[in-house]
């Protein structure tokens, strides 16, 4: 009898997740950051493309408008899945294969640290392309008028909110990343991430790695913008004087960071391991005791 490999039923996603958290714990250091520096650019491009979308879009249904964007960004996570990027946020499921002793803390911690990091370079790298094109100028400077309110708007959260935030983002990210453990057919998998991602983003949940992009953006453009950009807006920069690294690092990064580890590694992974792989491996214990106590039972 073949297995149905069309669909996946719960149990048999858990397989597919723990094997995917197993597959992230082979690889060089090398792979890891190049494959999260391709991570990091493509969710860049996906806020790009949420930009572009929500620009001038004063007079449509402000909800409209948010679920718009967040359809247009879900296009990064489906680059990231299908591409086979690293993305942090997905990266903290390894803890599975902490879970299943395959792995050290320390191992999962390295791996998400690199990952991290490279996530980082890419968005940065992404940073200095948009700069370069001088995309901010759009619409009459409407375009980076948009990024810089999106970017000041995520300094405006408490400590509090923002982590809170930033575990209903991974909460739904990781979800999104499990849906796809259902299926081995490429657009069912693209598929699986849109509506997921939408949720959170027109809700206005936080995600350190798309941050890493859209806050620097905002600081770049409140920086280095010309006087044409200022006065074509007619907004002044002093109004956007709290876009600064301090800011963005202690007031975002760090709890947003700190809520995507709770969401993803344990609303979604931890919860499903103990759920589907841990009594499994309890059962399996509990017959190994018993045949250790019993030697003659195995003869």
């Amino acid at each position: 009898m073949t297995q149905n490999t069309d669909y996946f039923n719960p149990a048999e996603m858990m397989v597919e997740a723990e094997k995917y958290a197993s597959g992230k714990t082979k690889k060089s250091t090398g792979t890891i950051l190049g494959l999260a520096m391709m991570a990091g650019l493509f969710i860049g491009l996906a806020f790009i493309f949420y930009i572009t979308v929500t620009t001038g879009s004063s007079n449509v249904a402000w909800g409209l408008s948010k679920l718009a964007g967040g359809v247009a960004f879900s296009l990064g996570l489906i680059f990231v899945v299908i591409c086979g990027g690293e993305l942090f946020t997905s990266s903290v499921l390894t803890i599975l294969a902490r879970a299943n002793k395959q792995i050290t803390t320390t191992k999962m911690l390295s791996i998400w640290g690199k990952v991290y990091i490279g996530n980082f370079l890419g968005a940065m790298l992404l940073l200095v392309l948009v700069a370069a094109a001088g995309l901010y100028s759009g619409a009459h400077g409407q375009w980076g008028l948009n990024a810089l309110n999106i970017a000041q708007h995520k300094l405006h959260h408490t400590f509090i909110q923002a982590f809170a935030l930033g575990i209903l983002c991974n909460l739904l990210v990781c979800l999104a990343v499990w849906l796809t453990f259902s299926s081995h057919n490429a657009a069912t998998k693209a598929l699986m991430t849109i509506m997921p991602v939408a949720l959170f983003v027109s809700s206005g949940f936080e995600h350190c790695v798309a941050n890493m992009f859209m806050i620097p953006l905002g600081i770049t453009i409140h920086s280095f913008a010309p006087a044409s950009f200022w006065h074509d807006t007619g907004v002044h920069a002093s109004h956007y004087a709290d876009l600064t690294i301090a800011n963005f690092v202690l007031k975002n990064l760090v709890p947003v960071t700190l809520g995507n580890i709770v969401g993803g590694a344990f609303l979604v992974g931890m919860s499903n391991w103990f759920v589907f792989s841990y009594p499994k491996k309890k059962q399996a214990a509990k017959v190994d005791s018993q045949q250790s106590n019993n030697p003659t039972h195995s003869l």
